[in-house]
């Protein structure tokens, strides 16, 4: 190639260039005396992180970082800077990018508490019921789903959230009575989790804006243990694909007499949809991982996989071509020249470890009912509290992202969604602003009630004085292995239907959970510091 050709590149991708010749003082001292657009895609949809990290050049990873390159940020291909980091075996690579990752996760968290809580002050009060319904095709598994019913007040800034949900033990879920109350202002906030079967009061305080000032990066440090385990499991990125969604008005009745579906839900007619297209998909990267590691994932997802009826597709890695030039991160030597041409074709070739596949995709449908006459607003009481539930709980963070789909016109009072790929969640709005308790039902003459808006007693939101009162941060952090618990569920079922001993043995998954399980409610303010989602959480492709 002709000098100026090559020179061009250089001049069109200065910071791309510089990483790929792994040059980071050059890049440092651009960085500091320039204005460049740290986020800027090559022609292989790269961000100089994502090629830094890519080529394995961690010292120019380092001054990306340092620079505020974004962390989240996601190549071409679909994949986060972290699974890439992953993918190089490298283990200060994965520390580098993991610890920019959750302190970024845990800032951001922190910081949008304000915005949600003025959201919820600002909206009317209001009294509902969400019935959690959770559902699988597979019958053995049917068995070991739970269900719940999260009473919800909502008055001012002040939120409190009832369940009995408590844990998973033995194949069983336990039950009880919890309270989650969460009062504030736009920065002082206080959790509290009432234990009404013991008559005990957990309360945490603390002030947003220090809690802000106390995430910093190295509060973040990874431990060993996450970087190892990271390194030997492989890569799951598991998202809902809803790019082509739709919605169709369900029929009832014979041929020639069909007529658009609509049921009663809680007292509100309800028109019934289909929600189609969906798609959940699931890919998996194994290059980073042993040949002892992958025959021992491999032999583990087999069980399931005869079940799922996932269309598959394997990916391999490329060929055994070994060039002059190559190397580990590089291994087809890709010129400079090759790589930053929009017009030349790389066919199968590319940098960084060769990649090793494996797409799993199952179609689900959803189905929605809309009610245009329900007296809550979706967007302005309902969304902010699931969204402030969302932070700590996965199944609200799965329904926040739904709700944020282009609905039909109305409110949504019943919704059934897929969750994993054997699991729905089927859940129910009812009961609006009827306080069903008996201490807090008190008789208002309906005429009284028509005409005045409705009002939570703020008694709602204190704790009884015979409780007994104990400090903060007893709370167990939720736990981030949602699927992991669901997957040894799953397994000890099919062992029991194959001939084994039916007796379950405590799990991973199990054991890190203990007798808790954090399904529909949000704690302490040390949770917002924890691992939002894992990098194999549903996700949402926008629309």
């Amino acid at each position: 190639m002709l000098p100026a050709a090559s020179d061009s590149f250089r001049l069109k991708y200065p910071l791309h260039s510089f990483v790929w010749d792994n040059d980071y003082r050059s890049l440092e001292k651009e960085l500091s005396t320039s204005q460049h657009n740290v986020e800027e895609l090559d022609p292989r949809g790269r961000t100089p992180l994502h090629l830094a990290v890519s080529l394995g050049h961690v010292e120019a990873v380092r001054v990306l970082l340092r620079h505020g390159a974004e962390v989240t940020k996601e190549n071409g291909t679909n994949w986060t800077v972290l699974q890439e980091a992953v993918s190089t075996g490298d283990p200060e690579m994965v520390q580098l990018v993991l610890q920019r990752r959750d302190y970024l996760k845990a800032s951001t968290a922190l910081g949008g508490v304000p915005e949600l809580l003025s959201k919820i002050r600002e909206s009317p009060d209001f009294y509902l019921e969400m019935k959690w319904e959770f559902t699988s095709w597979i019958p053995l598994v049917s068995r070991v789903c739970p269900s719940d019913v999260c009473k919800i007040w909502k008055s001012g800034a002040s939120l409190r959230v009832d369940a009995t949900l408590l844990g998973f033990e033995n194949m069983t879920w336990i039950r009880g009575r919890r309270s989650y109350i969460f009062r504030g202002d736009n920065n002082c906030t206080e959790f509290m989790e009432v234990n009404h079967d013991e008559e005990i009061v957990d309360t945490e305080r603390f002030d947003i804006s220090r809690e802000i000032e106390d995430v910093t990066l190295d509060s973040m440090q990874p431990a060993e243990q996450e970087v190892a385990k990271r390194l030997t499991t492989p890569i799951v990125n598991t998202y809902l694909d809803t790019r082509d969604i739709a919605f169709e008005r369900l029929k009832s009745g014979v041929w020639g007499w069909r007529s658009d579906r609509t049921e009663e839900v809680n007292g509100f007619e309800a028109k019934v949809f289909s929600v189609n297209n969906v798609n959940v998909v699931i890919r998996t990267r194994t290059e980073h991982l042993t040949d002892e590691e992958k025959a021992r994932i491999k032999g583990t997802r087999n069980i399931l996989e005869s079940l799922l009826g996932t269309v598959e597709q394997h990916i391999s890695a490329q060929g055994d071509l070994t060039l002059e030039y190559a190397t580990a991160n590089n291994p087809t030597a890709i010129t400079p020249e090759e790589y930053f041409n929009p017009d030349f074709n790389l066919q199968d070739r590319d940098i960084g470890r060769p990649i090793e596949l494996t797409i799993r995709t199952q179609k689900f449908k959803g189905t929605l009912w809309m009610s245009e006459e329900h007296p809550l607003s979706l967007v302005e009481q309902v969304t902010p509290i699931i969204q402030l539930m969302a932070r700590t709980s996965s199944h609200f963070a799965r329904l926040h992202d739904f709700l944020t789909l282009r609905f039909p016109p109305g409110f949504p009072v019943k919704i059934e969604i897929p969750l994993f790929h054997v699991l729905y969640a089927r859940i129910t709005f009812g009961s609006v602003n009827k306080c069903s308790t008996e201490e807090l039902h008190q008789p208002v003459p309906s005429s009284a009630a028509s005409a005045a808006p409705f009002r939570v007693c703020p008694s709602v939101f204190m704790v009884p004085p015979h409780y007994r009162q104990r400090g903060g941060n007893r709370h167990t952090p939720i736990s981030s292995h949602d699927e992991e618990l669901l997957q040894y569920a799953i397994h000890q079922s099919l062992l029991e239907s194959s001939g084994g001993s039916g007796q379950p043995v405590c799990g991973p998954a199990v054991a890190r959970n203990g007798n808790r399980c954090k399904e529909c409610f949000g704690h302490s303010a040390s949770l917002f510091r924890e691992q939002q989602h894992r990098e194999s959480d549903l996700e949402f492709v926008p629309l």
